[in-house]
C-alpha cells in the first residue's frame, strides 16, 4: 500500500504498510513484518459526490412547452441559460441594455469551439451572472431579461 521512511534516535527505519482494516494493521519495518493495533479505528476519506439538479436549457423544448408565443403571456422577460458546458470568451451586453431578438449576447467557448448565444426574446438585459473567463454548466442561466 504505502511505504514510509523514519529516522528515531538516528536509527533508520523502513515501514511498509501492507493491510488496514478498522484499527488492525500489518506492516512490515526493516523487513520483519507485525500486526500492530492502532488506539482508534481508520476512518477512509471519501471523494464527496457533487448533486446538480437537472437544468433544461432556454433553447431546449419539450413536449408540454408550445412551440408558438401565447399572447396572453408578458414579453420581453426570461432568462438565457447555456446551451452547453463551455468558459465565456465574451459578453456582448451590460446591464440596461435594450436587446433585440437573434442580438449577440454571449460568445461560448465549448469543445475548442466558439458558440454565439443569441437573444431569444425581445427585453432590456436586467443581470448578468457570469463574466468572461468564467466557466459555466449546461443549464446554468447566464442573462436575465427583464420586461
Amino acid at each position: 500500500m504505502k511505504s514510509f521512511k523514519f529516522k528515531i534516535n538516528g536509527n533508520q527505519y523502513e515501514v511498509d504498510i501492507q493491510s488496514a482494516e478498522n484499527n488492525l494493521m500489518q506492516v512490515e519495518v526493516n523487513g520483519s513484518s507485525y500486526q500492530i493495533e492502532l488506539e482508534k479505528a481508520i476512518i477512509q476519506n471519501k471523494t464527496p459526490k457533487l448533486v446538480r439538479t437537472t437544468a433544461i436549457p432556454s433553447t431546449d423544448s419539450t413536449p408540454a412547452t408550445a412551440k408558438t408565443a401565447n399572447p396572453s403571456a408578458s414579453k420581453g422577460s426570461g432568462t438565457i441559460k447555456a446551451p452547453l458546458p463551455g468558459v465565456i470568451l465574451n459578453v456582448h451586453v451590460q446591464v440596461g441594455d435594450v436587446v433585440k431578438i437573434g442580438q449577440r449576447l454571449i460568445t461560448l467557448e465549448a469543445m475548442k469551439m466558439e458558440n454565439n448565444i443569441d437573444s431569444d426574446k425581445d427585453g432590456k438585459i436586467s443581470e448578468i451572472k457570469f463574466k468572461t473567463g468564467d466557466s459555466v454548466m449546461e443549464g446554468d442561466v447566464l442573462i436575465v431579461i427583464g420586461g
